[in-house]
């Protein structure tokens, strides 16, 4: 069944409403950004917002939803086709260059949200971390890199990341830190666990 004019309008309307969120909270954080906001930035009504997503809760969650949609999406393609460690993780750099300001604000706002929305995230994060260790697990049978226990290679390299983006002002005062420090800390990283 093909989808009418009004279904194919109504899913570019979430779509926009999505991206304009994604942005607004990267910019004046998720906590502090309203629904009002969203609807003012995205040029809709603020009945509009509410006819896509009924809470502000649900929103917030279809943008993690999103956010971790095209993360795991782009790993698990590079799972599947046998990419190096390396190539998995400059993967993940890449994608977090994309959401860096939300991703930010997610990574520092996370213990302030609704459970339900902390919880999306946790399992994203629990998404990226099997990608990860299934390129790591090939590697280490390889004996390319140390036999570290899987979670630990994860939780070294999101904790590496993490610090950077959270202390983002002691590194630079402006842009991207992953533009400016992503290469340095993912040979940084793989330097710390190859033989």
């Amino acid at each position: 069944m093909s989808e009418t004019k009004r279904q194919k309008q109504k899913a570019l309307t979430r779509k926009h409403l999505t991206e304009i969120a994604i942005k607004q909270f990267g910019e004046n954080g998720i906590i502090a950004t309203r629904t009002s906001d969203i609807s003012k930035a995205a040029n809709v009504s603020h009945g509009t917002l509410f006819a896509h997503f009924s809470t502000q809760e649900e929103l917030l969650i279809a943008v993690i939803e999103e956010f971790g949609t095209r993360i795991t999406q782009r790993l698990h393609e590079l799972v599947d086709t046998n990419s190096s460690l390396y190539e998995v993780l400059e993967a993940h750099i890449k994608g977090l260059i994309e959401f860096e300001p939300f991703y930010t604000r997610l990574i520092i706002e996370r213990r302030l949200l609704p459970a339900s929305a902390s919880n999306t995230y946790i399992i994203i994060q629990s998404n990226i971390s099997f990608h990860i260790g299934k390129a790591a697990e090939k590697e280490i049978d390889k004996s390319v890199i140390r036999k570290i226990p899987i979670h630990l290679i994860f939780n070294t390299w999101i904790s590496l990341v993490h610090y950077y983006l959270t202390n983002g002002d002691l590194f630079s005062s402006n842009g991207s830190i992953l533009k400016q420090y992503g290469d340095e800390l993912l040979h940084h990283y793989i330097s710390l666990i190859t033989l």
